[in-house]
């Protein structure tokens, strides 16, 4: 069996294994009060070129989406995002269960619209019954979408500007950023997003590390946000571990050539993809491929290679998702070939 199922598959980088080794029994403070979480911060802000922001860690995507959205919203607003936004599908209520709801607009190819935002938030703010409703707070959104795709530069700025316009934040999930920003299609930095939204974080446990995020503030966070971390259960108290693995992933700038590998990776896969006739549901640029399988063709092939199954195409047809990470290989391209 050879997975492409998810992005998250292997374990850590082994760079990332021998340091965790290597400071194994040296004694540090607990809670990201340790000299690799202060090493890793001021790598990050440099590389993010914005160095009078915040970094703070925390354990995984689902936890960080849930705690940024709690603390930058009040306690009667909401998050608006597509409906096929991560914090709306796939994160099992979370955002809600902190009592927040998830306001949804249409999605094209996994993306907002910067029109149908401003449609929607002119809507409300001039509804007679606003006072009755759930208030849009914040603006989410992810790079690169579920489907894989990429929000270009210009599209970015009209969010952020639209959002703006309405006083609320622009929130990126970036879980899987390293991906989106390794991609030719896309045409901007990772020094760039502090002037393209007010919050995102760097997504460790899909690009390289065992598990983490790091949650990046370009003007600061908001007030007592490391205690909202504890609240949220998202704080660990042997925070060497998130410091340690981001130190690593953002020296000699591993964390952009690892995520390189993916998207090489994934251009082997479209050829060979393509080679043996398989349609494609739509054209991702990332790591994320999404193809159209007749199902019992789909059946036979799920007992040699593990994919992930999207959706339903029509009756006898299915849209299933491969996905490169960094670790996969030529070799495991060239099986899949075969495979196929």
């Amino acid at each position: 069996m050879i997975l492409f199922r998810c992005d998250y598959a292997e374990g850590a980088h082994p760079e990332i294994l021998r340091r965790l080794t290597e400071t194994n029994f040296e004694q540090l403070d607990g809670y990201g009060c340790d000299p690799y979480c202060e090493s890793a911060k001021r790598k990050i802000l440099a590389a993010c070129a914005c160095p009078e922001g915040e970094v703070h860690f925390l354990v995984g995507g689902t936890q960080t989406n849930a705690t940024v959205i709690a603390a930058l919203l009040r306690d009667y607003e909401g998050a608006v995002a597509v409906e096929t936004g991560h914090i709306g599908v796939h994160e099992a209520g979370a955002v809600e269960y902190t009592g927040h709801k998830v306001l949804t607009l249409p999605q094209h190819l996994g993306k907002m619209n910067a029109g149908e935002l401003e449609a929607y938030l002119a809507a409300m703010d001039a509804d007679v019954n606003k006072d009755h409703m759930v208030w849009p707070g914040l603006v989410y959104i992810s790079l690169s979408t579920e489907y894989g795709t990429i929000y270009s530069r210009a599209e970015l700025a009209e969010i952020q500007a639209t959002a703006h316009k309405y006083g609320i934040p622009l929130f990126i999930d970036g879980a899987r950023l390293g991906y989106a920003l390794a991609s030719p299609a896309c045409d901007y930095t990772l020094a760039d997003l502090k002037d393209l939204c007010d919050v995102f974080y760097i997504g460790g446990t899909k690009v390289g590390a065992l598990c983490g995020e790091a949650v990046v503030f370009p003007h600061g966070a908001p007030k007592h946000f490391f205690t909202t971390i504890k609240q949220h259960g998202a704080l660990l108290a042997k925070g060497r571990l998130l410091g340690i693995q981001f130190d690593t992933l953002f020296t000699d700038n591993l964390y952009g050539r690892i995520a390189a590998n993916a998207i090489e990776r994934a251009q082997e896969m479209i050829a060979v993809l393509k080679s043996k006739g398989i349609p494609f549901f739509l054209e991702s640029p990332t790591n994320q491929q999404f193809v159209i399988l007749e199902n019992g063709y789909m059946d036979r092939l799920a007992q040699e290679v593990g994919f992930d199954i999207w959706q339903p195409y029509d009756a006898t047809h299915t849209v299933v998702r491969f996905a490169t990470s960094w670790a996969t290989t030529p070799e495991m391209i060239e099986q899949l070939r075969e495979l196929l």
